[in-house]
């Protein structure tokens, strides 16, 4: 049995790991779904699904984008990563066990780029801690 996680809103996947609110958690046999489930995260954010992910036996991951940090703990917990996919939940899953997914190896989450462009970045998203920023 292969279990798979898909980031999961309203039907589709969600493209912000760390933000994920539901996970479809799908237990496959034989290349059929043979249960699937909508499960809440719970709050639990970027680091913590991982954990969340492992508790409930989750062996694949697809998802959107997703953050390198996100990542290195996925490979730690053993959850194979199928990254940059878009689309309808269902029909990804029925791609991935037909052995036809299109997906991004190299999939990174771009989102933080926006915030620290090479133009600098402003202190007031994060606090800068004691340092002056120009």
């Amino acid at each position: 049995i292969m279990k798979i996680a898909v980031t999961y809103e309203n039907g589709q996947i969600f493209q912000h790991f760390g933000h994920t609110e539901q996970f479809k958690l799908y237990e496959t046999a034989d290349g059929k779904v043979i249960r699937a489930e909508v499960v809440d995260t719970n709050g639990s954010g970027h680091g913590a699904l991982a954990g969340f992910l492992m508790q409930n036996g989750v062996d694949t991951l697809i998802c959107g984008g997703i953050g390198g940090g996100a990542q290195a703990a996925l490979a730690e917990a053993g959850i194979k990563l199928y990254g940059g996919v878009s689309g309808d939940a269902d029909a990804a899953v029925s791609a991935l066990l037909s052995g036809s997914l299109g997906y991004d190896p190299n999939v990174h989450c771009d989102h933080h780029d926006h915030e620290h462009g090479e133009a600098g970045h402003t202190c007031g998203d994060h606090g800068c801690g004691k340092h002056s920023c120009h």
